[in-house]
C-alpha cells in the first residue's frame, strides 16, 4: 500500500519518522522542522488507516507486517536515519533489516503489544476515537494547548478498525535484532517496556535510554527532552 507522507527540508541526508497508533504524520509537526533545520529531508508517514492514507480492505491491511511492507514502499531505501514511535517502533522494528537506516531510534515502542486484564490494549484504545477536547487533555495533562488540537484532528481521521485488527497480535513479541545502531529511548515510567524488558534490550545490543518525567508520547509531551535525548544520535 502506497502511503501518504508529509515532508519537511531539503538537505542531503533522509529521515524517515512513522507515528503511533491513533497518530497520523502531523504528530511530528515540532521534529519535522527541528530535523530539517539539521540538514536532513525529512519523510513522515501516515500509516494504512491512518492520516491521508488508503483504508485497509480487511484486517490483514492492518497487520504488523502489512503496516511495515508499506513504510517500504513509500519511503527512500537506507535512509540515514529512522525514528518509531510506540506502533511504529513496532513497524519500524518489522521493516529495520530491508530499509536498513544508518541509525534506528525507536521512541517508547510497542515491541509487545500489551493485554490488560484479558482485554488488548489496542481494543481499549479504540474507546478514545471520539474523544473530546476536555477528555483530551485530561489524558494528557502535560500536552501544550496546541497538541490537544493536533490530536483531535488525527483522531478524526482515524480508521479505528486499525486497533481491532492489531488486537489480534497482542501479547506477541515484535521485538528486532539491533542490525543497525539502535537507541530505544523509553517514557518516565513507560507502560510498554518494564525495567525488565529494558535491561533485556540492552543485553540485546540496544541504547537505552528514559526521558525523565516523559510520558508515552515523549515527543509531543516534552519535546525539548526528546531532542536532547536523541542529539547526539542525529
Amino acid at each position: 500500500m502506497k502511503l501518504n507522507t508529509r515532508q519537511w527540508g531539503s538537505g542531503d541526508r533522509v529521515a524517515v519518522l512513522v507515528h503511533g497508533i491513533m497518530a497520523d504524520s502531523r504528530c511530528w509537526w515540532r521534529v519535522g522542522p527541528a530535523l530539517a533545520g539539521r540538514g536532513y529531508r525529512v519523510i513522515a508517514v501516515d500509516l494504512p488507516g491512518h492520516g491521508d492514507s488508503p483504508r485497509g480492505g480487511d484486517e490483514a491491511d492492518y497487520a504488523p507486517e502489512a503496516l511495515a511492507a508499506s513504510v517500504l514502499e513509500s519511503v527512500p531505501a537506507e535512509p540515514e536515519l529512522a525514528i518509531g514511535h510506540s506502533l511504529g517502533g513496532l513497524t519500524l522494528g518489522l521493516a529495520v533489516e530491508r530499509l536498513r537506516p544508518g541509525r534506528a531510534i525507536y521512541s517508547d515502542p510497542a515491541f509487545r503489544l500489551p493485554v490488560v486484564d484479558g482485554v488488548p490494549m489496542t481494543e481499549m484504545l479504540a474507546r478514545g476515537k471520539d474523544a473530546t477536547r476536555e477528555q483530551v487533555a485530561a489524558s494528557h495533562p502535560g500536552f501544550p494547548a496546541d497538541e490537544v488540537e493536533v490530536e483531535l484532528e488525527m483522531l478524526e481521521s482515524w480508521d479505528v478498525a486499525t486497533a481491532l485488527a492489531l488486537g489480534g497480535f497482542s501479547g506477541r513479541d515484535f521485538t528486532p535484532e539491533p542490525v543497525v545502531p539502535s537507541l530505544v529511548q523509553l517514557a518516565d515510567p513507560s507502560f510498554l517496556v518494564s525495567p525488565g524488558f529494558a535491561a533485556e534490550l540492552k543485553e540485546r545490543g540496544f541504547e537505552v535510554r528514559i526521558v525523565p518525567g516523559a510520558e508515552h508520547t515523549v515527543h509531543r509531551h516534552l519535546f525539548d527532552g526528546f531532542m536532547a535525548s536523541i542529539d547526539d544520535w542525529l
